[in-house]
């Protein structure tokens, strides 16, 4: 009886491993049907999230990213339309402008400008958006209240400044 009991349960415990052990090996690469080429792999840069090629204005100092490869301005660089940056972060247009650039703004290789307040302004323009699709209609319900709250609010300012007037008039009698 006991001997059964073993044996069965030493059973169990082989089959139990053999279907896990399947159950982990990998499936077969696919495989090309007849008279068909598989294709070449591709090869492709690897780029950081988040990283533009452009230059950039990081710790006081121009960085240059260009295919996703990061290093820091050591010279000159005439952009194609033109526009001169300098290592110290002066940009000079083609019309003789120049301006400095400030943390966090960013010049693209085709020469377009872009300041940090106007990448914060987007951002937060799409994040607006955003939650526009998300909860269609609900930030004007919340705009509403908040105006509702004010008025409230106001009123009860006013009430509390007439109960005053009301208190000194009372004590002047």
């Amino acid at each position: 009886m006991k001997a059964t009991l073993i044996f069965r349960a030493s059973l169990f415990f082989i089959l139990l491993g053999s279907f896990a052990a399947q159950a982990q090996t990998a499936p077969p690469a696919p495989t090309p049907r007849p008279g068909r080429v598989m294709p070449k792999p591709r090869t492709t840069v690897a780029k950081a999230e988040g990283i533009k090629d452009g230059l950039s204005m990081q710790k006081g100092r121009v960085v240059l990213t260009e295919l996703g490869i990061s290093n820091p301005l050591v010279a000159d660089k005439k952009l194609v339309n033109g526009t001169i940056i300098t290592p110290a972060g002066v940009v000079t247009g083609t019309d003789g402008t120049t301006a400095q650039m400030m943390e966090g703004d960013l010049v693209s290789l085709s020469g377009r400008i872009t300041s940090r307040s106007d990448i914060v302004a987007a951002d937060s323009i799409a994040k607006i958006q955003l939650f526009d699709a998300l909860h269609p209609g609900k930030r004007k319900k919340m705009e509403a209240e908040a105006e509702k709250k004010a008025k409230a609010k106001e009123k009860a300012a006013e009430a509390k400044a007439k109960a005053k007037e009301k208190a000194a008039a009372r004590r002047r009698k």
